[in-house]
């Protein structure tokens, strides 16, 4: 089926979705933290993003920068693949990927080479107002994920900033960096890649509560019924972040590790284990579920709540 194309002004060039597609699909996923499970130079193939996928059935044609999932029989250019990892229609990939590549903000979470918040700004981005949480759809992408406005407020901030003179806005999450992790329902950023440290009691080594990202940590919260954790808490805001924590997990009895239910994770999971020897991996409680936000998200939503079995839940 033919695609309407369209243009999007870029740094005072016209870019087109041809243009657009032009960006390698390998470094996207890269820069998404997802790696070829086996890579024969020219092409490339993955574990599926869609779904759990142990053969790697995901190709990628690195000479025609075309993707094709064999377990789905789905398959396309960048946009297409944008499209289906966001689950956002033509226009708002075009305009995720703009985001991506008017500037040097990172694309997601995941993302290697991230530049620091000076570097950013001399090229093109600039944080130019924060705020108090108000602006309606951005307290609506967090309540469509079951995260409680209340606790949106008491964690996050409201993101002003513009890149290359164009204005933007997002959800904050602070990390200990002084840096922001940028959210909002067609972007994943951050200003500076680094994690989260929360409620620091003093030198009590006792217990820690790990997250991979904040919506987790405030998913959880909003699961416990609580305003505030009753333990330490980190908030990676990316599992390449874990190298930097190391020092201070390795301290710890236990360590209750939330992140998600993916090979990362599980990797992740498994360092966690050289560094604690009691290290409870709670994605076995919500096993069926991309992360715990989606756990939540199932619980919030009474037709899924009905044709699951109960689950495990929270328990500590």
């Amino acid at each position: 089926m033919p695609v309407k194309e369209k243009t999007i002004i870029l740094n005072h060039t016209t870019m087109d979705y041809t243009t657009i597609n032009k960006f390698p699909i390998k470094d996207y996923l890269v820069q998404m933290g997802i790696h070829p499970a086996k890579d024969k130079g020219y092409y490339g193939m993955y574990h599926s993003p869609f779904r759990e996928d142990k053969d790697a059935s995901l190709k990628v044609d690195y000479n025609k920068n075309l993707w094709i999932d064999f377990g789905s029989n789905e398959g396309g250019t960048l946009i297409d693949l944008v499209m289906r990892m966001e689950n956002c229609s033509n226009g708002e990939a075009m305009r995720l990927l703009e985001q991506k590549l008017s500037g040097t903000v990172s694309f997601s979470f995941h993302g290697n080479n991230i530049p620091n918040v000076e570097k950013e700004q001399k090229s093109g981005m600039q944080i130019t107002k924060v705020t108090e949480l108000t602006t309606p759809v951005l307290l609506d992408f967090l309540n469509k994920r079951s995260i409680t406005t209340e606790l949106a407020k008491r964690y996050c901030k409201e993101i002003h900033y513009s890149v290359n003179e164009k204005p933007y806005y997002a959800i904050g999450f602070q990390n200990d960096t002084g840096g922001w992790v940028l959210r909002n329902s067609l972007f994943k950023g951050c200003t500076s890649m680094d994690a989260t440290t929360l409620f620091r009691n003093g030198n009590n080594k006792e217990t820690c509560l790990l997250f991979e990202g904040f919506a987790d940590f405030i998913s959880y919260l909003v699961l416990k019924k609580e305003n505030t954790p009753k333990h330490n808490t980190i908030v990676l805001n990316s599992v390449v972040n874990l190298p930097k924590v190391k020092n201070e997990l390795s301290g710890y009895r236990m360590i209750y590790a939330f992140l998600d239910n993916d090979e990362r994770g599980r990797a992740a999971v498994q360092e966690l284990r050289k560094l604690c020897k009691d290290v409870r991996d709670m994605s076995e409680h919500y096993a069926k579920h991309k992360d715990l936000n989606d756990y939540l998200c199932s619980r919030s939503t009474p037709k899924q709540v009905v044709k699951k079995k109960p689950g495990r839940g929270l328990k500590m």
